[in-house]
């Protein structure tokens, strides 16, 4: 999974997770897009998809990658 990841274009990738269960992602990619569709091409994504369908709440009927709502970034220090 992560070789597919940096293959895909996802780079410095980190999951936050919250006690009452949110989830929020980090990543870093030149094209956000691009990157989640050579993830959903991959068969590495299908079979973690498929594992880990138990652990996420969502739309029923959609993997949890098909879900990811982008934030805005409101602050940049560089």
């Amino acid at each position: 999974m992560r070789q597919a990841l940096g293959e895909a274009g996802w780079h410095n990738y980190s999951l936050f997770l919250r006690d009452d269960g949110l989830l929020v992602g980090y990543v870093e990619t030149t094209d956000f897009p691009r990157a989640l569709e050579r993830m959903a091409a991959n068969d590495v994504n299908s079979r973690w998809q498929a594992e880990m369908a138990g652990f996420f709440e969502g739309v029923p009927g959609r993997k949890a990658d098909e879900q990811i709502v982008p934030l805005a970034q409101v602050f940049y220090l560089p």
